[in-house]
């Protein structure tokens, strides 16, 4: 049986499983609940195993038969503190939810740890099996790179891979790009002190209203005045907070931001940018300005060899039409950047849309009504096994 097929084989058992993680979802590093049904799922498969110190992290190594490198497949296993509502059966009862796939990602990657052990005896070489918590904003890939993943297998690894389910793609449909795959995610935090007074008497305070709304107009026109336009970046204040009641000038007001860019050039130009530009205001005004910009994750930026020897085991192992490039990257942000910033590789996604939807309708990633079709768990599985089947026979 081909490797398609054996994962065909698992659906079933994959399906229980992306449920039973579904019902539980934890935040942030620490998950001991879904550290604990990724061991049980892995028990007896072969693998060495090692638990994260900082992190409720999970490595598996599996020998191949053959002496080689390594390559590394990784699964995030975190959840977001959203609040279910999407009616399934198996919907988790609390104020969190894995609204972003992340339960499929760790059944495909466990299916995968199951195709592997399997098929062993065509691996030259290594496959490290990275299960990682606190993808979502707090940087679980950086951490597990610091306590040794990509040495897990006694040598760096020479590739890593990670899919990702998106729910506004067509099932089964895989899609990544050379070079830039995801953008660069900044936060921004922004307060501004003056002197507050009387409504009725703007002369005798120093009002930060007018100054914080001037600055906020000026990230945009800092964005499309002083930005390449075919290096784009987005600044998008989410949160302003100011002020008591109508007639009273506050003392202060905060904003917050979040800052995406594409490259390192732009993203070291709007850092810069939004520093003098911000300054500048307030001194204008008389004002200070408190500037906390906090770097979160780098652009996720695709090795063009690996993005080509993904493509072509996706197409290979689901078929042509199963698989596209992508025009443009995507906004969104990912720690996998971490990874990739040590070693070449890729970022593939994997369309999820529930059967019956359009995907350009669908809930998106991080929605509380967001659902996933599971007939894609066998698929995900499949390609991450014979990625690192392929990856290792070209050694």
């Amino acid at each position: 049986m081909s490797i398609r097929d054996d994962a065909a084989a698992l659906q079933g058992d994959l399906v229980q499983l992306r449920r039973r993680l579904h019902l539980e979802p934890e935040l942030g590093l620490q998950l001991p609940r879904t550290q604990e049904k990724v061991l049980d799922a892995v028990e007896g498969l072969g693998l060495e195993i090692a638990l994260g110190g900082s992190l409720s992290s999970v490595i598996g190594v599996l020998r191949g038969a053959q002496p080689g490198p390594a390559v590394l497949l990784r699964a995030d296993m975190d959840a977001l503190p959203v609040a279910e509502r999407t009616g399934l059966d198996f919907a988790a009862q609390t104020d969190r939810m894995h609204a972003c796939g992340h339960d499929l990602h760790t059944t495909m990657l466990i299916g995968a740890a199951r195709l592997l052990s399997a098929h062993a005896d065509k691996l030259g070489g290594d496959v490290v099996f990275m299960f990682q918590p606190g993808e979502e904003g707090y940087d679980g890939a950086s951490h597990m790179v610091s306590e040794g993943v990509l040495e897990a297998a006694g040598s760096r690894v020479v590739a890593g891979y990670a899919l990702h389910v998106v729910s506004m793609l067509p099932a089964g449909t895989v899609v990544t790009r050379r070079g830039p795959m995801l953008a660069a995610s900044d936060t921004l935090c922004v307060t501004v002190r003056g002197a507050g007074g009387h409504g009725s008497t703007p002369h005798r305070a120093l009002d930060p209203v007018p100054a914080t709304c001037e600055m906020i107009l000026a990230l945009q026109t800092l964005v499309t005045r002083t930005v390449d336009i075919h290096d784009p970046v987005v600044i998008t204040v989410g949160s302003i907070h100011g002020g008591t009641q109508h007639n009273v000038i506050p003392d202060e007001v905060q904003f917050e931001a979040t800052v995406r860019s594409y490259s390192r050039q732009s993203h070291t130009q709007i850092k810069n940018g939004i520093h003098r530009t911000l300054r500048g205001i307030a001194e204008a005004h008389g004002l200070d300005v408190d500037i906390d910009y906090t770097d979160l994750y780098p652009v996720t930026v695709n090795d063009p060899r690996e993005a080509e020897f993904a493509a072509a085991t996706a197409t290979e192992l689901l078929g042509e039409d199963r698989f596209q490039w992508a025009p443009h990257p995507l906004s969104a942000s990912e720690d996998f950047s971490r990874v990739l910033d040590n070693v070449p590789g890729a970022m593939l996604l994997l369309g999820a849309a529930p059967n019956g939807v359009d995907p350009e309708s669908a809930p998106t990633n991080h929605s509380p009504l967001v659902t996933f079709d599971e007939s894609v768990l066998a698929s995900g599985a499949a390609l991450y096994a014979d990625l690192a089947i392929q990856r290792l026979a070209m050694c």
